[in-house]
């Protein structure tokens, strides 16, 4: 099992908070993909794969602010 540290997390991200935030948005994503897309020799859970990509800077995202309903 592999220890991130939140230091680790908070180097490619604003904060340690939302860096864990993307990685569990991101392993949600994996988890759709069809298992024929994931490697096979890759026997990682969906989590920890996450993590090191978000670690390593590999993901690219951008904050959207959430939009409230407008009430009539």
């Amino acid at each position: 099992m592999r220890v991130f540290t939140p230091g680790e997390i908070a180097e490619h991200n604003h904060s340690k908070y939302q860096g864990v935030l993307v990685a569990a948005k991101y392993a949600r994503e994996l988890n759709l993909l069809p298992r024929e897309l994931l490697p096979l020799g890759d026997q990682k859970k969906l989590s920890t794969r996450a993590l090191e990509a978000i670690t390593s800077g590999q993901v690219d995202y951008r904050l959207v602010r959430r939009r409230r309903p407008e009430t009539e």
